[in-house]
């Protein structure tokens, strides 16, 4: 029989091609930097290290040294490849939108 599990946080980004999640084990005083470097996804991830990063807990940008509780899930960000309004605005000169066509959507 074993004793009751250690308390833990997940450290989570979204890449390109798939999204990485990772259980680290909560330790007293962690800050959300400190979990992301436990993570190990800054060397496992091309492109995060290098940078300022800007982070999250579910959702709510937080600074990096915001401490953690158990079950908070620490998110990476990403920079945008591109401003949204300037897609917008570049596809409806196209005639076009960044969903699929209205004609899709009345047929499901």
């Amino acid at each position: 029989m074993s004793g009751p599990e250690a308390p833990t946080v997940e450290v989570a980004v979204a890449l390109r091609d798939r999204q990485a999640v990772v259980r680290v084990k909560l330790v007293d005083g962690m800050t959300a930097l400190d979990a992301v470097e436990a993570s190990g996804l800054l060397r496992s991830c091309e492109g995060l290290g290098g940078r300022p990063l800007d982070l999250g807990i579910y959702g709510r940008p937080v600074p990096p040294g915001e401490r953690l509780r158990e079950g908070d899930r620490v998110e990476i960000y990403r920079p945008l490849q591109a401003d949204p309004r300037e897609a917008r605005r570049r596809l409806a000169a196209e005639g076009r939108t960044m969903g699929p066509p209205a004609s899709d959507l009345r047929r499901r």
